[in-house]
C-alpha cells in the first residue's frame, strides 16, 4: 500500500475511498515518549489542514493536522490505553483515525516517500 506524507509529518494510506491517518516515524522521534493521543470524533467532518487532534509526549504537545478531507469513520481506540504504540509502530498499529474521503484528489498534493525524506533532511539541516 502506498503511503503519502504531509509537510506536518502525517502519513496517509488509501484503501478504496477510506484514508488511514497517523504521524510519521520522524514526528514520533521528535516528540519522544507519547503519553496521550486525542483523535477526532467518529462522524465529524474534517477538512484538509484542520487541527483534528493532539499528540502529547513527555516533552511537548503537537497538533494533528489532517492531510485529507472527509468524514471520520473510525478511530484507533487502542491508543487510549496504549498511546506509546505510536512510538513503537507509528505507521502500523499506531494509526490514529480513518476518513471517508470527500476529495480523493487531495492525495495527489501530498509527498511520496522520497519527497518526504528530502523534506525531513532539509529540516535537520
Amino acid at each position: 500500500m502506498t503511503m503519502k506524507y504531509s509537510e506536518e509529518h502525517e502519513w496517509v494510506t488509501i484503501d478504496g475511498d477510506v484514508a488511514t491517518v497517523g504521524i510519521t516515524d520522524y514526528a514520533q522521534k521528535a516528540l519522544g515518549d507519547i503519553v496521550f493521543v486525542e483523535a477526532p470524533d467518529v462522524g465529524s467532518e474534517i477538512n484538509q489542514g484542520d487541527e483534528t487532534g493532539v499528540v502529547e509526549s513527555v516533552k511537548a504537545a503537537s497538533d494533528i493536522i489532517t492531510p485529507v478531507s472527509g468524514e471520520v469513520v473510525e478511530i484507533n481506540d487502542a491508543l487510549e490505553t496504549t498511546p506509546n504504540t505510536v512510538n513503537t509502530d507509528p505507521t502500523g498499529d499506531g494509526w490514529m483515525f480513518k476518513v471517508k474521503l470527500t476529495d480523493p484528489g487531495e492525495i495527489d498534493g501530498l509527498m511520496d516517500e522520497a519527497a518526504y525524506k528530502a523534506h525531513c533532511e532539509s529540516l535537520d539541516g
